[in-house]
Parts: C-alpha cells; structure tokens; sequence
C-alpha cells in the first residue's frame, strides 16, 4: 500500500502547498513504512522536481486542466484504486477542501481535515486544532482507507531527495458538469494559507485612502497584505484579504497587526501564527495579551518610521 499525495498547481506550475503537502507525505509514509507517490492533474510545470522534497513515485493525468472538484474527486479515487493507496492526502486549501470529503465518501474513508501531525506506526491517530486553536484534539482513523488535509505552514519544504521521471496514469475522465463562465483571479501575490510573512490592518486606518503605509510595508518584507472584516465589509479592501474566523484561516511565520483592535473572531483565524506583532494606539485592545510583541502608539507615526527602518536594514544586509 502507498500514500497518495495532490500535489496542486496553480496557473500550470506547482504551488508551495504542494511541496509542504508532499513533505508530509513523505514523513507520513517513512512511519508507516510505504511509499509516498504524488500525483499532478492537467498542466503543472516543475513536477518531476517533488521527489526532492520526498516523492518515491510522481504520476501525471492529462487533459483535466480546468479545475472541477466532481472531476478531480473522481480522478484522484481512481488514481489511488490503481496505485493502491490506502491513505490521501491534500493541502487545507480551498481545492483541497472542496476535493478531500468527496474521495473519502468515494473510498469510504474516515477523513481529519487541517491535521499538524504525522501519524506513529501502529493506531492511526493525528492532531489538529480545536475550538478556534485554543486547543489540540487527537483523532485514530479505524477505517481501511484515510483521507487527510494538511494545516498550512505546518511542514516546510525540505530536500530530501532527487527529481523523478514522470509516468502518465490512464484514468477515466468524466464530463464536467461545470461551465465556467469567467474566472478572476489575484497573480503575483502569494496566496494567504502560503504567506510566511502577513501585514494586516483594520479600521484605525481611517479610510482606504491611507493603506499606502501597509503595502509599502508588506513590499519591504515580502508580505502579503491582510486584513479584518469590518474593513473587507465597506469595501475598503477586497474580501480575498479578509482573515479570521468567518475568513481565511492562516498561520504565517509572522503576523503583522495595525489598527485591528483584535476581536475573537479575528483572533480565531489568525492565532496559529508563530510570532504575532501588534501595533495599537489602545493600550487596552484585546489583541495585546494574544501579541508576541507589540507597540502602543499612532499607527500613521509608528508605521512609516518602522518602515524607514526597515528599509535601512534591509539595505545594510
């Protein structure tokens, strides 16, 4: 038996959760003692570079470039039939998602979304996240089968291996009942669930007018931009940028926080980062006792002069 492994791409070349999902693979077939095989659907340049990052085997199925989750869910079932895989695995991405409880239903698998373990020899029991992060939950699959979505910035990347050739899997594909009309879609930005750097900021901005500050400073660091719901509401930003409970979901390396009084439903999405910044002219905003670091002051004087800083450091090295 083998772990299966999505590997997602995105614009036809792999994308950075794919990598981390197939280093969980690998990890995840080392202590059970199989093979990690990952499979690449459509158009996905730099394939044959994920046995680096611990792919034994990478198989490609052509000729479903649009994505469709009915149709990937069929596909990958089919896929993991054939290779004799008992346990898949996918990125907690918004695709992942959308395919992973519909290859469970079809293999008739028991299925833990957004895990951060990798399971032990023996009883198959992972961790994941409970009650918005505020606690950790172990979960033992019983069934034959196993379907698993990995948490975002949870295993990194690493070189642990050498590229393979690719091998085409003959798999049936079935009529899509989607048509796609128009897609829109935000390039050059490194997708929330994937950034390791986040400057987010709220409505101590005082208008959509002055976000030039947060962008300058997501540019300096190489961030993505972020923000709360009140702001994504009216409109002053767009909604992709949206964090927090009824948001996005992330857990950045560094989460930067301007004028965002931290509210638990901010908080929940946002408090797996690893180190969380804060900066606040309110002494008493909640978001202080969830902070790493944080910085009362005005934001429109705390925020250009810490770029400025910034800068000068960036340049010194």
């Amino acid at each position: 038996m083998a772990v299966l492994v999505f590997a997602e791409s995105l614009s036809g070349s792999i994308k950075k959760a794919a990598l981390e999902v197939v280093a969980y693979g690998h990890k995840v077939a080392q202590a059970l003692g199989k093979e990690c095989i990952a499979l690449t659907i459509g158009n996905a340049e730099g394939k044959e570079n994920l046995g680096q990052y611990g792919a034994d085997k990478v198989y490609n199925v052509a000729g479903a470039d649009a994505f469709d989750a009915q149709v990937y869910a069929a596909i990958i079932s089919e896929a993991a039939a054939k290779l004799g895989a008992d346990t898949v695995v996918f990125a907690h991405s918004s695709s992942g998602k959308s395919v992973a409880g519909r290859v469970a239903v079809r293999l008739e698998a028991g299925l833990v979304s957004s895990v951060i373990s990798v399971p032990e020899a023996g009883a198959f029991k992972v961790q994941k996240g409970v009650f918005s992060g505020k606690g950790f939950a172990t979960y033992e699959i019983k069934s034959a089968n196993r379907v698993l979505t990995v948490a975002g910035n949870t295993f990194r990347p690493e070189v642990v291996g050498e590229n393979v050739s690719v091998e085409a899997l003959d798999v049936a594909l079935p009529a899509s009942k989607v048509r796609v009309k128009s897609t829109s879609t935000v390039d050059g930005v490194v997708p929330l669930p994937e950034a390791e750097i986040v400057v987010s900021a709220g409505r101590g901005m005082k208008g959509p007018e002055n976000w030039g500050i947060i962008e300058e400073m997501a540019g300096i660091l190489g961030a993505t931009t972020a923000c709360s719901r009140p702001v994504a509401d009216i409109d002053w930003r767009p909604h992709h940028e949206h964090v927090g409970q009824t948001g996005v979901a992330i857990r950045p390396t560094l989460y930067i926080a301007v004028g965002i009084s931290g509210a638990i439903q901010h908080l929940a999405g946002v408090n797996q980062s690893k180190v969380i910044v804060v900066i606040n002219k309110d002494p008493e905003a909640p978001f202080f006792k969830a902070a790493d670091y944080g910085v009362v002051g005005d934001l429109f004087e705390v925020v250009p002069r810490l770029n400025e800083a910034l800068k000068k450091f960036k340049a010194a090295n």
